[in-house]
């Protein structure tokens, strides 16, 4: 899903360093830029916005001001140079507040922030609008992107063996690679983007490739050359959708 993107700062190589770094993005568009309120108020009346980039301190109109004059605003991001601005963030529910100057790493964080955000309110809709419970996962591509060293990684879903959680770190393990990728995220947002048919999250800190499992042993799945403990209220369902006993 692709999320359209705007700015507003008054600054305009404020403005154009968001606009390069929405553009590195793969599922963020660039939409429009905005130097104040009022100009801004114009592109969210000509344009479908889903993120918006807000400077706080704007001539004319406080971006705080701004936000709360909008009766349906798009996901907002504060951008600024002042950290006391934080507390009434929280309060008006942006999505993240960024300081100046804004690191491709810290902006990226910010971006699959409001990803997940608009992934789940489609979920959600796309189950009860049904009149179903729910769906437990998101729609599911072949592959995805995660945040490695100010960088965006891709990862291939067919070469995901398997992913382990370390606090606010995962390392994703892929075949015929030697070192796993590391990326600052938790295991949760990784297992919402790996198909459910094949992924399962076994344990509090691993998410195996069921199909790939070659032996089981007590509470312990092989997986190419390493054991992957399972918990044991998931051993059951683990030796079921591995065709143990069937």
């Amino acid at each position: 899903m692709t999320l359209r993107c705007m700015t507003v700062d008054d600054e305009f190589l404020a403005r154009k360093m968001m606009e390069e770094n929405i553009r590195q993005v793969p599922f963020l568009e660039f939409v429009g830029s905005a130097k104040n309120a009022f100009d801004a108020m114009k592109i969210l009346q000509e344009e479908e916005i889903d993120l918006m980039f807000l400077d706080i301190q704007m001539p004319g109109m406080a971006g705080t001001n701004f936000l709360k004059s909008l009766r349906n605003p798009p996901m907002v991001i504060f951008v600024t140079a002042y950290d006391h601005y934080a507390l009434e963030g929280y309060e008006l529910e942006v999505v993240d507040y960024l300081m100046k100057p804004v690191s491709m790493e810290r902006f990226t964080r910010a971006a699959f922030k409001a990803q997940e955000i608009v992934e789940g309110k489609r979920a959600i809709h796309l189950g009860t609008s049904a009149g179903q419970e729910p769906p437990s996962s998101k729609p599911h591509k072949d592959h995805f992107f995660v945040n490695v060293e100010y960088s965006l990684v891709k990862i291939p879903m067919s070469q995901v063996q398997y992913v382990e959680g370390m606090k606010d770190y995962v390392k994703i393990y892929l075949e015929g690679e030697k070192k796993p990728v590391l990326t600052k995220a938790t295991l949760k947002s990784i297992a919402e983007r790996l198909s459910p048919e094949r992924f399962m999250r076994v344990h509090k800190s691993y998410i195996a490739d069921l199909d790939r499992v070659t032996s089981v042993r007590g509470q312990q799945v092989k997986i190419g050359d390493a054991d992957i403990p399972v918990s044991e209220s998931n051993i059951a369902e683990v030796l079921k959708r591995i065709g143990v006993g069937e």
